[in-house]
């Protein structure tokens, strides 16, 4: 069992000091148990450790970014290398041509790439660069899917301190509907500048679905029948499903794709890549970051790149995956318990049935953790190479005895009340099951 906190909760008195609210952004464990560590240590493999010594097994991999296990050798050795000759300096390094030379080699639909440092930088880019070449001022994009923090995009929980013309001349679609993208094609005809779609929808608080050929389909040929541009944002998910744009997957090729997180491992770099036809565009803009151009986090991602174009990452990562999401679904039918374990297995969503207030998730992610394996209530989680068959049958064991301490007790499952703050970003999200708590 995880032991003491005490460093943890001085460094949460201490931040809540000189950082408003403690901790801000999606790294704030403010909706999560407490039981959930804010500040991390160190970082190796699979594994995190907090302040005080507790050591867990981690499936967020830093809300992505671990791909190939934290502080893999082969990556660090480049970004050390890189490091004594010069990071962010007056000019680019030779590496941000390599980098791109290998991005547009492994990505079908791409002919270039540009780099900056955030899933939202790379989001914003997007849309900078759909406006320049269509002319058009339109994006559409699904109900409540995530493509960053910036004020046209953040989630609507979160708009405070935004304005109703931030968001303006965006324009929302039902996710896998078909149709409810052709009436958004209508209602803005010839305004339409671009759709955003994720490789599959991962919204939080909710089962996760694969995308329908129809929609995509459907998607690609307003597109086309228009001259808007469809843009993947491959953020989340990009190289956890394929070594290529995951869209290639259902044989449906983008105009843009957004991608950050885990191709440079834990690194911080992010990028957008084009099509030919784009590239007048996207040469036209203005876009600039005094760190986007920095040479260790790109010399990372040649590495990181690397890796995923030469070895067995990804089958291993779904070998692991696979053999977790069985081990959990046989374990909740031998306790009693209904689970849902929706979308690929590497980027997991475990919800419960008949948990619409998510109180039994609570009560089993708490159980977890306390026993070291980090599990996330109701976001989707992460796979890394370092997530390897020992770790499995460890993280197992764990979610097994979790399994019989909260049919044991149900005391363990927390009240309503507890979750009233969470309950209200569900609904938020439009999570269909969202109840308010009394």
């Amino acid at each position: 069992m995880v032991g003491n906190n005490k460093r943890e909760l001085a460094l949460r008195e201490r931040a809540h000091q000189v950082i408003p609210g403690g901790m801000y952004g999606h790294l704030s464990t403010a909706l999560l148990p407490e039981e959930f560590p804010q500040f991390i240590h160190r970082a190796q493999g699979a594994r995190i450790w907090d302040y005080d010594g507790n050591e867990y097994i981690d499936y967020m991999c830093a809300w992505g970014p671990n791909l190939l296990g934290y502080n893999h050798p082969v990556v660090e050795a480049a970004a050390d290398a890189q490091r004594k000759l010069g990071d962010t300096t007056t000019g680019p390094s030779e590496v941000m041509i390599e980098l791109a030379e290998l991005f547009v080699s492994m990505v079908s639909h791409s002919a270039w790439a540009m780099f900056c440092k955030n899933g939202t930088d790379a989001t914003s880019m997007a849309m900078v660069v759909a406006r320049a070449h269509t002319g058009k001022r339109v994006i559409l994009a699904a109900r409540g899917a995530y493509h960053g923090a910036a004020p046209w995009c953040v989630p609507e929980l979160f708009k405070i301190g935004t304005l109703p013309e931030d968001r303006a001349s965006i324009v929302y679609y039902e996710y896998n509907n078909a149709q409810s993208l052709v009436d958004a094609f209508k209602a803005n005809e010839g305004q339409v500048a671009a759709v955003y779609a994720t490789p599959f929808r991962h919204d939080s608080f909710r089962d996760q679905e694969s995308p329908d050929l129809e929609y995509a389909t459907t998607a690609r040929k307003l597109c086309d029948e228009t001259g808007a541009l469809l843009v993947v944002d491959d953020v989340r998910a990009g190289f956890r499903l394929a070594r290529d744009c995951s869209w290639s997957l259902i044989g449906i090729q983008p105009d843009l794709s957004c991608w950050g997180k885990c191709f440079a491992n834990g690194h911080p770099i992010s990028a957008l890549l084009g099509s030919e036809r784009i590239r007048a565009a996207a040469a036209s803009i203005f876009v600039t970051g005094s760190f986007w151009f920095s040479s260790v986090p790109m010399a990372a991602a040649v590495a990181t790149l690397k890796q995923i174009r030469d070895t067995d990452y990804l089958e291993k990562l779904k070998a692991s995956a696979e053999a977790l999401r069985e081990g959990l679904r046989q374990q909740a039918v031998s306790h009693g318990f209904g689970l849902r374990q929706t979308g690929p297995a590497q980027i997991p969503q475990v919800l419960f049935e008949d948990d619409p207030d998510f109180r039994v998730g609570y009560a089993w992610v708490t159980a977890c953790v306390q026993r070291g394996v980090y599990l996330h209530p109701w976001h989707n989680m992460y796979f890394s190479v370092a997530h390897d068959q020992s770790v499995i049958t460890q993280t197992l064991a764990v979610t097994d005895e979790a399994f019989a301490a909260i049919a044991r007790d149900r005391n363990a499952i927390p009240p309503a009340s507890r979750l009233a703050p969470l309950m209200q970003l569900a609904a938020a999200h439009n999570y269909p099951g969202a109840v308010q708590p009394a």
